[in-house]
């Protein structure tokens, strides 16, 4: 990558009667991020000026029809849709929701086509984006589909990582969703992932349990003698530092979290309630086996305190550097694994914040 290339840094506007306009504003109303990155939101410039407005912000928005008009410097503002919309903060409205369908895929389709860089997503209403057309639970799927790869729900933080075995599944269905094949899966991904996107030289995983206590010798269910750990023990025979099935209920309370590089959970709660208690506001949520680097925050569409200019940024601020930090791994790796004889970059500087 050129040196003096700026990132074009894509970002999906989320539900408009959530929170998103306001962390997006909070975020680049700090000229300095125009030092990391070329930000493009897929929106309307009357929207955004709507928001400017309501947020009493100084912030300065760049109109554009077309892709290859972005101006380095500028905070860009693709138009998606030309309509003027009803905004009504706090609401839920299926309408809104496919403004909301209509950002992620032209910001989807862009990434695809190398139009932007990295993708940073701003929460969605899971309910409001469904329709007959968009069937997909959340931003991770879609994306999975939309730009092929084997996706995994990824949270990061400097210091803390955690991955899901399985995502948005009921807890009903999560012991038949986990299978051989699942479990491979999901570990090489994360295992590539720490490598390539956040240089781990040599990944050490831990695996939390099914079952509480990681099933007791079969007392409380079977799934963790019969598939989990002898999975692990043949992943591990093959070269892989992967330790477990760990019991979940003690696992983040003893710290033991803090000796392994990722920690992958069996359902979306057991991993997600230890990661959002610990690192809530800071933490990333990342989008791991994808060709193209998506993050975004923690939270979701906060609607109790949508409009009112309460938002705390921090989480999509930590997203964007997060997704600059990323794409700029990824690429050394690319260039590095070209050439292997060539010496590895030294641990780049974080970038202030």
């Amino acid at each position: 990558m050129e040196k003096d290339k700026k990132i074009k840094l894509g970002i999906s506007i989320g539900d408009l009667n959530g929170i998103g306009s306001e962390i997006i504003i909070k975020t680049f109303e700090d000229n300095r991020m125009m030092e990391f990155c070329t930000p493009v939101i897929f929106a309307s410039i009357k929207t955004m000026s709507f928001f400017k407005k309501h947020f009493s912000s100084a912030i300065n928005f760049h109109g554009i029809n077309q892709l290859d008009q972005i101006i380095d410097g500028k905070i860009n503002v693709l138009n998606v849709w030309k309509d003027h919309v009803n905004i009504n903060f706090g609401e839920e409205d299926l309408k809104i929701g496919e403004y909301s369908v209509k950002s992620l895929e032209a910001a989807a389709e862009a990434l695809k086509n190398g139009n932007i860089d990295v993708l940073v997503t701003a929460p969605i209403h899971k309910h409001n984006i469904q329709s007959e057309r968009f069937k997909f639970p959340g931003h991770t799927n879609y994306l999975a589909e939309k730009l092929g790869g084997k996706s995994l729900m990824f949270m990061v933080t400097d210091s803390l990582k955690v991955g899901l075995l399985t995502d948005h599944v009921p807890v009903k269905d999560v012991p038949s969703k986990i299978t051989k094949q699942l479990i491979i899966e999901k570990i090489d991904t994360v295992y590539k992932s720490l490598i390539e996107d956040f240089r781990v030289r040599t990944p050490k995983i831990a695996v939390l349990g099914i079952n509480p206590h990681a099933g007791d010798n079969g007392v409380i269910g079977e799934e963790d003698d019969n598939i989990l750990r002898p999975t692990l023990q043949e992943i591990k025979e093959k070269g892989k530092m992967v330790y477990g099935p760990y019991s979940a209920d003690s696992f983040f309370g003893s710290k033991n979290y803090k000796n392994f590089d990722a920690i992958i959970a069996s359902y979306h709660d057991q991993g997600l309630i230890p990661f959002k208690t610990i690192a809530f506001g800071h933490g990333v949520n990342y989008t791991a086996g994808l060709s193209k680097v998506r993050t975004s925050p923690d939270h979701g569409t906060a609607f109790e305190i949508a409009g009112k200019g309460e938002a705390d940024h921090g989480s999509f601020k930590e997203a964007v550097f997060k997704a600059i930090e990323i794409y700029n791994n990824r690429e050394e790796y690319k260039e590095y694994s070209k050439n292997p004889l060539k010496k590895a970059p030294k641990r780049a500087e974080k970038s202030p914040r």
